[in-house]
């Protein structure tokens, strides 16, 4: 185990400026994940028209990235905890590239659906990976920041795929350039991911001390101290995950999760993906206009207001990185979670009270507005950084697969339940439910998840064993 204050000596006195680079281009990543679930926007009216879609075949298609999604970011962590995150990474940068193509020449639905589940693989694939890769590299005093990077890009990716949407909306055939576009992107991620090294703690994990010192001097800066300090306490931290690890079959990787020693971050990193997707965060952003035109903006209305929620959603994020290394990740979700709730129950009654009345419409922009900046800085900031802090290294991809796989589970079935929620309920009733379920979020932030602002992965792990032996 590292002496007491190598934590804070290795941390302080060293350049950042590799181990932010690393960063960068590991977020290329998120990059990819936001364009091509955010181009779909502008090209399916295209789409529609050029193969003659019917509702039911354009919202399959629109869905279709969904479900590679989950598959995806299920099978990613397994495969990453046995061959290393780098080489994972840089196939899903292969299959980014592959899905690019195939939906930019497709000539029917049919495999432009397939091109879209296969672009999914990689965003499962890199919603899982990215946050741990970074995690795994970063020294604790930026690691909430540089892990939130990843949102930050992802946020900048859907708004590059509206910026080409608008762009190309006149060249022929501007849905197949719009696709093609994220070949370029995806080029860079793989050759950029080429270029890194592979996660010091995984190499240690599997017995590659000597590589993982020179990981740690190379993303470090040098600082020879600092370096062995940080390796002493991964060493000490990995010893007895790589026997556990090494007399485990590989597939009792999964039933592993169910175990005392590692419940707690289980339960705090899939049960913040559960609430996280329920509370209705991506209903806003997906079905804004419709909100916004149900409210009284009429339709020229509901787009600009839109645009500027976008902005945001942009501009905010930033905010939340700086705060969520300053104030904490448990402090900083637990007020996020409040704020949600009572700009939704503030949108809740501005659309029972309202009709149609567009005084009351442009309230409700302002409750939205509200929502979408508290989950900018708050619940999108720390919903990959949370879980890629929590889980043991000997299953730690492993954990991420089944965090990330709930998450997009629940994506998929919060936007398929949406408007029938709606129709159901009306927009007041649905977005009361929505505004419990932040509240729940709430508690349960302030009952399940542990704060890890400052602490190496070894001593947030060390923290939690003792309390699922407790728990148990």
């Amino acid at each position: 185990m590292a002496p007491a204050g190598a934590t804070a000596a290795r941390d302080g006195g060293t350049g950042l400026r590799p181990v932010i680079g690393v960063a960068l281009v590991a977020a290329l990543g998120g990059l990819l994940f936001g364009y091509d679930t955010g181009v779909i926007s502008g090209a399916l009216l295209q789409i529609e028209s050029d193969f003659s879609l019917s509702s039911f075949s354009s919202g399959v298609v629109v869905s279709s990235i969904l479900v590679g999604a989950m598959i995806g970011a299920a099978g990613a962590g397994n495969v990453s905890d046995r061959y290393g995150r780098r080489p994972v990474l840089i196939g899903a940068a292969g299959i980014f590239l592959a899905g690019s193509a195939l939906a930019a020449f497709a000539p029917s639905a049919t495999l432009l659906t397939a091109a879209r589940i296969v672009l999914g693989l990689g965003i499962g694939a890199a919603s899982n990976l990215v946050p741990v890769f970074i995690a795994e590299v970063a020294p604790p005093r930026v690691r909430g920041r540089l892990v939130g990077l990843n949102q930050l890009v992802i946020t900048l990716g859907i708004v590059l795929a509206y910026v080409a949407n608008y762009a190309l909306k006149d060249v022929p055939h501007d849905w197949r350039w719009m696709f093609g576009l994220a070949a370029v992107p995806a080029a860079l991620f793989g050759l950029g991911m080429c270029a890194l090294p592979e996660s010091p703690r995984w190499l240690a994990l599997n017995g590659s001390t000597e590589k993982a010192r020179a990981v740690l001097t190379r993303v470090r800066g040098g600082a020879p101290a600092t370096v062995e300090a940080e390796l002493a306490e991964m060493t000490a931290g990995t010893a007895g995950a790589a026997r556990e690890a090494s007399g485990a079959p590989r597939r009792g990787r999964w039933r592993a999760l169910a175990d005392r020693s590692v419940r707690p971050a289980v339960v705090a990193g899939v049960g913040l993906q559960i609430l996280g997707q329920a509370s209705g965060v991506n209903t806003v952003i997906y079905y804004a206009p419709k909100i916004f035109e149900s409210s009284g903006l009429g339709s020229s209305s509901s787009i600009l207001a839109t645009v500027g929620v976008g902005v945001v959603n942009l501009l905010m994020t930033p905010v939340g990185m700086v705060a969520v290394d300053r104030f904490g990740r448990k402090k900083l979700l637990g007020t996020g979670a409040v704020v949600m709730a009572l700009a939704l129950a503030g949108l809740a009654a501005t659309l029972a009270a309202g009709g149609q009345n567009s005084s009351f419409a442009w309230l409700a922009v302002v409750c939205v507005a509200v929502f979408v900046a508290a989950v900018a800085t708050t619940l999108n900031v720390v919903v990959f950084i949370i879980p890629s802090e929590l889980y043991p290294l000997r299953i730690r991809g492993t954990a991420m697969s089944a965090t990330m796989f709930s998450n997009w589970t629940m994506n998929f079935l919060v936007s398929l339940t949406f408007l029938t929620l709606l129709d159901t309920l009306g927009g007041a009733g649905t977005f009361t439910f929505y505004a419990a379920v932040c509240a729940l979020l709430a508690l349960f932030t302030a009952r399940c998840i542990p704060e890890t602002r400052g602490k190496s992965l070894e001593q947030i792990e060390r923290e939690l064993t003792p309390r699922a032996a407790r728990v148990g």
